[in-house]
């Protein structure tokens, strides 16, 4: 091999890349579409996450969306809860979870997530593959075409890809804006937003970079998770693999009938189908996604040869050495005892969330005064968000101790929804009632018309040491 200088180069021992040619240039992936029994129900699988996906930003629960991460204003809205930047333990609990789960779901089922359900994989091969494959006049096989495609469909398989690309982008925004305001942007045209308009441009363009270029690239280069694979699976875990005992050697069908070869008539249909453009003959590798085409197409050989399917099959590495399948092994138990308990503390801390987060707040400047009458007060800002997206009217209330009452300020106070708002109050002690030490005060935030409590919060309450004496008054 010739470097562009002059030099040479020698070639690698051994495959870099699928979508590497030895020369280093892309290799190009036209992968045949093999329509078996597992290509079907993915295809069920696919149509019911497009449905969902492209819905599930009208669905609203309540007065809210079902789904609404809005990152300027720091409120993530699911399932009609919402959200505020001041709810660090329940991110973290949930972010704890997520990945929990993440490791449990591989540990007992591979790579399932990317083969049947990540929107990388479902978008490629049932959306843009088939719109690619119709303009090809590869419908309904797939591979590389057999003839020069004309300018014409070339052009018309790139306006389709865009409008695609436009669709998807705009589902995607949904779910950070909303429906409603990603439906007053189109509305209103590009010049009334133009910031929205570059925003929606931008993500169609990353769109089409990815499905349109990069493709499978986005698997094996810039996702993590098939390197990660070594230290998520174990040798019982479920993979797509080949069965060597019973394929090896290969050879063509004829060597069969005189016992010298096994079943796999190396036809390389498990190749050519493979969307990754990996042998999965060679065993486990980063670049399997778990799509199971590659046994689609070897149950498609091994019936017209009448030999028994899943020569291609899901397994596990425990099974193909000669051993069962352990269920029941280290990681599938301590995975869900966590899991359970990191889920039930987030629930345990969800339930104690109200429509109403209060916080209470000391006032900058003198910690207390004395009053003409011997009181002692304190003045504090009571900081109320309201999650609900109707306005809410409150009422401050102080709840312990009996002694303490709401002097001056806002003790009803209208918030509207999805709105933050700061009521200066000002708590007083009654000279006799005062204790001589810091107390705690409750404050609590009730409903105007119900008197439901929507939020409470605690804080210090400080004044003099001792008695209150005329000398204690401060200006």
């Amino acid at each position: 091999m010739n470097d562009p200088l002059g030099g040479s180069l020698l070639p690698p021992e051994e495959h870099v890349l699928s979508t590497l040619e030895a020369d280093g240039r892309r290799r190009w992936l036209k992968p045949r579409l093999s329509k078996g029994s597992y290509w079907r129900k993915r295809r069920v699988v696919a149509y019911a996450l497009f449905a969902v996906w492209t819905v599930l930003p009208f669905v609203r629960i309540g007065d809210m969306p079902a789904i609404l991460l809005d990152v300027p204003a720091r409120r993530f809205t699911i399932f009609g809860f919402t959200f505020l930047p001041t709810d660090t333990v329940l991110l973290a609990l949930a972010l704890l979870g997520l990945l929990l789960g993440f490791f449990m779901l591989t540990a007992l089922f591979g790579r399932v997530w990317c083969g049947w359900a990540c929107p990388q994989t479902v978008y490629m091969e049932f959306l843009f593959r088939p719109i690619e494959r119709l303009f090809e006049g590869t419908t309904g096989r797939g591979g590389a075409p057999r003839k020069p495609v004309s300018a014409p469909r070339i052009v018309g398989k790139y306006v389709v890809s865009f409008l695609a690309c436009l669709y998807v982008a705009n589902t995607f925004l949904a779910y950070f804006v909303g429906i409603d305001r990603l439906g007053a942007w189109i509305v209103a045209g590009p010049f009334a937003h133009p910031v929205a308009f570059l925003v929606v441009a931008a993500v169609t363009g990353l769109m089409m970079f990815d499905f349109m270029y990069f493709r499978e690239q986005m698997c094996i280069l810039t996702c993590p998770y098939g390197r990660l694979q070594s230290v998520l699976l174990d040798r019982d875990s479920l993979i797509v693999a080949y069965d060597r005992k019973r394929g090896e050697p290969r050879g063509k069908a004829s060597l069969k009938v005189l016992g010298q070869a096994g079943d796999c008539v190396d036809c390389l249909r498990c190749v050519t189908t493979c969307p990754t453009g990996i042998d999965i003959r060679d065993g486990l590798q980063m670049e399997c996604i778990h799509c199971t085409q590659c046994i689609d197409a070897c149950d498609d050989v091994m019936r017209r040869l009448g030999r028994a399917p899943r020569l291609i099959r899901y397994s596990s590495q425990a099974r193909d050495e000669g051993r069962g399948r352990r269920l029941l092994r280290a990681r599938t138990v301590i995975y869900p005892v966590l899991l359970t308990g990191v889920l039930s503390a987030f629930f345990y801390v969800l339930s104690g969330k109200t429509d109403v987060q209060t916080t209470v707040l000391r006032n900058p400047g003198s910690p207390f005064t004395v009053t003409e009458a011997n009181g002692v007060r304190n003045v504090f800002q009571v900081k109320m968000v309201n999650r609900a997206a109707k306005p809410r009217t409150v009422e401050i209330r102080i709840a312990l101790p009996d002694e303490a009452r709401i002097a001056a300020g806002h003790d009803r106070v209208v918030i509207e929804g999805g709105r933050t708002i700061s009521a200066p109050v000002t708590v007083e002690f009654p000279g006799a009632a005062w204790p001589g030490h810091p107390v705690p005060v409750v404050f609590e935030v009730r409903d105007a018309s119900t008197g439901e409590v929507l939020g409470k919060d605690e804080v210090r309450f400080l004044g003099p040491v001792g008695r209150v004496s005329k000398e204690a008054k401060v200006p």
